[in-house]
């Protein structure tokens, strides 16, 4: 269109399209909010990561249970703060021994009125089982709640998504782990381990991401992350 024809735009269509245009960004921005990340492309490498941190909208994504049942985790509905910590599987002996420490916090930070959530890249039926015989020992009885992220849509809208690599899949198999199912065999991704505390406002109030998958946020430092999310409700 030649230049001097849109500088004569009918002062209707000037509105029409300015009312659009903000129609636009406003979708854009809702949706940000509903589903996070889910617009940032999954990530080379653990190093390349962007997670969401304090201060963002925690989005609102599909997990499955233990029982291959659906969980919709919706931030904007939350009846308690949720602490949400993720972990690549069973299979990975860093995570066990995550899983394993913080065995003496988790009644704990129950007590205080804040859902502890586990999300792990297996599918449902190996929540339980893929982790070490010492581990499942260590946290029974403690209402551990497991869920399958083997989608990984809660990765990926996090933003703690990347690419695993052929070699790491080719050592799980290998070793002899059951990795079919799992987001690494599905979609080639795995998460970044890591911890989210949400508030009942929908608010992610601490974050903690490290692309080293060795190191995880001690036991004694999520129960202060978890005081200190009650503290502010």
């Amino acid at each position: 269109m030649p230049l001097t024809k849109s500088l004569n735009m009918n002062p209707r269509s000037l509105v029409g399209a300015t009312l659009l245009t903000v129609m636009i960004v406003s979708l854009a921005c809702s949706m940000s909010l509903q589903y996070g990340h889910a617009d940032v492309p999954i990530a080379a490498s653990a190093d390349e990561i962007q997670p969401l941190t304090a201060g963002d909208n925690a989005p609102q994504f599909t997990l499955r249970t233990a029982g291959n049942e659906e969980f919709v985790f919706n931030p904007r509905e939350l009846d308690r703060p949720a602490v949400i910590i993720t972990f690549r599987g069973g299979w990975c002996p860093f995570c066990n021994m995550h899983l394993s420490e913080l065995r003496h916090v988790v009644p704990e930070i129950d007590a205080l009125g804040v859902d502890v959530l586990f999300l792990s890249g297996d599918r449902p039926q190996l929540l339980f089982e893929s982790l070490d015989h010492e581990t499942r020992e260590d946290i029974a009885g403690l209402g551990y709640t497991l869920y399958s992220d083997a989608d990984a849509q809660a990765a990926i809208a996090l933003g703690i998504a990347f690419r695993a690599s052929q070699r790491t899949i080719d050592r799980r198999g290998e070793k002899g782990q059951d990795i079919e199912g799992s987001s690494m065999r599905l979609h080639n991704v795995l998460p970044v381990p890591s911890v989210f505390a949400v508030g009942r406002d929908g608010v992610i109030a601490f974050a903690f991401s490290n692309a080293d998958y060795e190191v995880r946020l001690p036991a004694d430092e999520l129960l202060q992350v978890a005081k200190e999310l009650v503290a502010t409700e």
